[in-house]
C-alpha cells in the first residue's frame, strides 16, 4: 500500500481550522482508494516569531525536501509587520525549494455565485500558470538617501531564458493533458517592457513551433487579459505568465470564481517538493470561531493529491466539494453564511469526508 508524506505548516488564525478539515478530507479519500498519508507538524507562523524571534530556521529547509508535499494553512498574524512572515515562509520556501510553477485553477463550481453577470460554470475554467521564482519577487534593487526629498527606490524584474523555457514547457505540458481547448495564452506586455516580454513572446513561439505544434499559441497584454477576464472568461483555456502579472491576474481570477474562501493554488517543482495552500489569507478575527470556510483549504488537498499521483482521490474530493456545495447545507462562502445556516468548520469537513466514505 502506498504511503506519501506531508508535512503541515497550519500557520496562523484560522489556518490550523482548516488544515485540520483538510487532512480530515484526505484521510478520507486516501482509505477510499487504498493508501495513506503520515504528518509530520511544524508550528512556523506568527505565534511561534513572536516567542523567540525565528521565521524559518535553515534546517526545516532541508527537512522540507524529504517529504512528497507540503500543506500549508495560512500564514499572517496582526502583531507581525507584514512581509516577514510572508517573506521568511512563504517566499523562501518557493525560492529555495525551487516551486518555480504556481498553479493556480479558475474554475467556478455548482452552487457558488460569481460577480460576473450572465457567466456559469461552463463559462469559467481556465488554468493560469504564473511563473513563481523570478522576476521582481527576487528583490534586485534597492533604495538609495532613504527619508530624504530625493530618496530612490529601484526594483528590477529579472528573467533567464532558462526560467522563461521552464514555466513554459509546463505550461505548454499542462494545457496538452487538459485537453479541453488546447489553447494555450501567454499574457504580458511587450509594448512597454520590450525586454522582458519580448524574451517570453520569442521563447514561447519558438517552443511552441517545434515541440507543441497541437497547441494554439494566442497573446494578450496583461491589461486585455484582465478585462476579458471579466467581460469573456470563457475564452481563456490556460494563461501562462510572469510573477508579477500572474501575482495580480490570479486574485481576479479568485473573485470571478467565487471568492478566496474556495480559491486553492499549488508552488510546483515538478521535479522536486511541491506546496499546496489555499489563496485566502488568515483570517485571525474568527480564530477559534470554528465559522471559517475550509473549502479552499481541502481543494488545495485536492490539488495535493492530484500531484503524489492518485488522481482519482482527487476526483472524488472535487466530486465530494460540488456535491456539498449544491446540497443547499449553505447560502453562501463567507464566515457569516457558515453561522446563519448553523454549519461550522467542522461539520462542513466532516459532510465532505462523510460523503467520499459512502460513493
Amino acid at each position: 500500500m502506498a504511503k506519501y508524506s506531508v508535512a503541515l505548516i497550519p500557520g496562523d488564525g484560522t489556518g490550523p481550522e482548516v488544515m485540520a478539515e483538510g487532512v480530515k478530507v484526505l484521510d478520507a479519500a486516501a482509505a477510499k482508494f487504498g493508501f495513506s498519508f503520515s504528518y509530520q507538524n511544524y508550528d512556523f507562523g506568527g505565534e511561534r516569531y513572536m516567542k523567540t524571534g525565528e521565521v524559518l530556521p535553515d534546517s526545516a529547509i532541508e527537512e522540507f525536501r524529504k517529504f512528497d508535499a507540503l500543506y500549508l494553512g495560512a500564514i499572517g498574524h496582526p502583531e507581525v509587520a507584514p512581509g516577514i512572515l510572508e517573506k521568511g515562509i512563504l517566499l523562501r520556501t518557493r525560492f529555495e525549494l525551487d516551486q518555480y510553477i504556481n498553479l493556480r485553477p479558475v474554475k467556478l463550481y455548482p452552487g457558488v455565485d460569481t460577480p460576473i453577470k450572465d457567466k456559469g460554470p461552463e463559462d469559467i475554467d481556465f488554468i493560469v500558470i504564473r511563473e513563481n521564482s523570478a522576476d521582481i519577487y527576487t528583490g534586485i534593487g534597492g533604495v538609495q538617501r532613504k527619508g530624504t526629498p530625493y530618496e530612490v527606490a529601484m526594483q528590477t524584474m529579472v528573467y533567464s531564458r532558462n526560467e522563461v523555457d521552464r514555466c513554459l514547457r509546463y505550461a505548454f505540458e499542462c494545457t496538452r493533458k487538459r485537453n479541453k481547448d488546447l489553447t494555450l495564452t501567454l499574457c504580458g506586455k511587450t509594448n512597454v517592457l520590450t525586454h522582458v516580454f519580448g524574451l517570453w513572446e520569442r521563447a514561447f513561439h519558438e517552443m511552441g513551433e517545434k515541440e507543441f505544434p497541437d497547441i494554439k499559441r494566442e497573446y494578450a497584454h496583461v491589461d486585455a487579459t484582465t478585462m476579458w477576464m471579466v467581460k469573456n472568461p470563457e475564452w481563456f483555456d490556460v494563461v501562462v505568465t510572469g510573477n508579477m502579472f500572474g501575482d495580480i491576474i490570479t486574485d481576479l481570477g479568485a473573485m470571478i470564481q467565487g471568492g478566496m474562501g474556495i480559491a486553492a493554488g499549488g508552488n510546483l517543482n515538478p521535479e522536486g517538493v511541491s506546496m499546496f495552500e489555499p489563496i485566502g489569507g488568515s483570517a485571525p478575527k474568527y480564530t477559534g470561531m470554528n465559522i471559517i470556510n475550509p473549502l479552499a483549504c481541502i481543494f488545495a488537498g485536492q490539488m495535493l493529491m492530484d500531484e503524489v499521483g492518485e488522481p482519482e482521490a482527487a476526483l472524488k474530493i472535487e466530486e465530494a466539494c460540488v456535491a456539498f456545495l449544491t446540497s443547499g447545507q449553505i447560502k453562501g462562502l463567507s464566515a457569516s453564511d457558515i453561522k446563519a445556516a448553523g454549519m461550522t468548520t467542522t461539520a462542513i469537513g466532516d459532510w465532505i469526508a462523510d460523503y467520499i466514505a459512502k460513493n
